[in-house]
């Protein structure tokens, strides 16, 4: 049947992209002003025809994400650039969707030019008159007086599309795409040269840049963790070829995209022991990378001249809670469980979760640098510990582990698993940007749905195996 193969899934998902956009001018996270009569609130029973079709949209999108992926599984062979590019299009001029996000960009590019100090306040400060203006009325309210937890490298990328567009919101949401796309660009990059693992790039590339949390959170919301994700890969990549100072530099940019990059450093270095060798190989992985990388930051940030605040404002999205982070969920019950401040226990219970993720990397890369783990493998499954045990958890965060088990993995179980999480997740977040109680209702039972598909019918892996076989093929890299 046509809707069966790869051609019609690419025509499939096209239809749900398309639907997204267009649902996303009635019901996508829209501009509190400055929209210039194409980005306009217009009435209630407009947003929620909108709504509805992007829903629509998003569900044909995603079952044709799966169905092709479960045929480059089976081993078709397909276009899948050809397909990210079809369904990339459709979003290319819609509004934000998903996030609000984007508005704080802006507002912080804008702070920097007008000279405030974009660690010491948020983007209330901006004044009626100064540029930022418009986009810092839409901010979320979350976040209107909270500093950027961001490095100066992005904060200057978003000052540069706020000069160039003179701080309009409507140009500067478009500049801030371009450099969405850019990221989209190096991931592809990044991803393809690490080869996928079993069953070869095509699939790498489904899980990793096709992938409809990272289209929608990405490329329409225009998350910066993309621009951050295609810097690490880049680096691990240039480190995989014994590139690694190079490598190390791309992280460290990467680091000043948003600071759990960091992260890569260390299999960056486990990439460097094994090399060399001995105890003196040992010690140059465990310093080197992260010197260099530190040298960069340092250079970055003075040349910046914003100052390192950024490394006071780590912990700024910690404070606000959601409800994706177990940690937070668990502390907050406990402590009303235990006293009438729950914060106390919410704090203890966080940090716990933080000491258990850093644990848990710990191992994977001392299994890597044994040789019973691929280093990049056991990096993407260190940042998806990370994300599960933090004390914050946005749905686009899981893209951070994804996208780089899909370079070397994507068949296993480990990547099987974080596909249908992010199928699920891409549930979770209205056009809106909001997180209504439905949301979460529809993520878990997609996510039961598809465990127990997975469960039943593994993929299979090029060699006639099931894709539990995957993961120990990929650590032979």
């Amino acid at each position: 049947m046509w809707v069966v193969s790869a051609s019609g899934c690419r025509w499939l998902g096209v239809g749900g992209s398309v639907g997204v956009a267009v649902g996303g001018w009635a019901a996508g996270t829209l501009p509190v002003r400055g929209g210039w009569g194409l980005w306009e609130p217009r009435g209630s029973g407009f947003a929620l025809a909108g709504a509805l079709l992007a829903y629509l949209g998003l569900t044909l999108l995603v079952a044709a994400w799966w169905r092709y992926g479960v045929l480059l599984a089976r081993g078709a062979r397909d276009g899948v650039l050809a397909t990210l590019a079809c369904w990339t299009a459709p979003l290319l001029l819609a509004p934000p969707l998903y996030s609000a996000d984007v508005y704080s960009y802006i507002a912080q590019g804008a702070m920097v030019l007008e000279g405030h100090d974009v660690y010491g306040g948020g983007p209330s400060v901006l004044g009626p008159d100064e540029l930022g203006a418009d986009a810092a009325a839409s901010v979320g309210g979350n976040w209107t007086d909270t500093p950027a937890p961001y490095g100066p490298v992005f904060l200057l990328l978003a000052a540069a599309v706020v000069k160039l567009t003179g701080g309009a919101v409507v140009p500067a949401v478009l500049g801030m795409r371009l450099i969405a796309l850019a990221a989209l660009a190096l991931i592809v990059w990044a991803v393809r040269g690490l080869g996928g693992g079993p069953g070869g790039r095509e699939g790498a590339l489904w899980l990793a840049a096709l992938n409809p949390l990272l289209l929608i959170h990405v490329v329409g919301g225009m998350h910066n963790d993309g621009l951050m994700i295609g810097l690490l890969l880049g680096g691990v990549l240039l480190a995989t070829r014994g590139r690694w100072v190079l490598g190390s530099v791309l992280v460290g940019l990467a680091v000043m995209i948003k600071s759990p990059a960091a992260v890569a450093l260390l299999f960056i270095g486990v990439l460097v022991a094994r090399r060399d060798g001995g105890v003196r190989g040992l010690l140059k992985g465990l310093v080197l990378p992260g010197a260099v990388a530190g040298a960069m930051a340092a250079g970055a940030t003075v040349l910046a001249g914003t100052g390192f605040g950024w490394l006071r404002t780590q912990s700024v999205a910690g404070s606000i809670h959601t409800a994706l982070s177990v940690t937070s969920d668990l502390g907050l019950g406990l402590g009303l469980l235990v006293g009438d401040d729950p914060d106390p226990v919410k704090s203890a219970v966080q940090t716990a979760g933080l000491a258990v993720a850093v644990a848990v990397i710990l191992v994977l890369a001392w299994r890597a640098w044994r040789g019973a783990l691929d280093p990049v493998l056991g990096l993407g499954l260190s940042l998806v510990a990370l994300v599960a045990l933090s004390p914050m958890v946005q749905p686009w965060y899981v893209l951070w582990g994804t996208t780089v088990v899909a370079a070397v993995a994507w068949r296993s179980r480990a990547g099987q698993v974080l596909a249908v999480v992010s199928a699920a997740l891409v549930y979770e977040t209205a056009p809106s940007g909001r997180t209504p109680w439905f949301g979460f209702v529809v993520a878990g039972a997609v996510l039961v749905a598809g465990l127990v598909r997975v469960r039943r019918d593994p993929w299979p892996t090029a060699v006639g195996g099931t894709a539990e076989d995957a993961a120990p093929v990929a650590a032979g890299r």
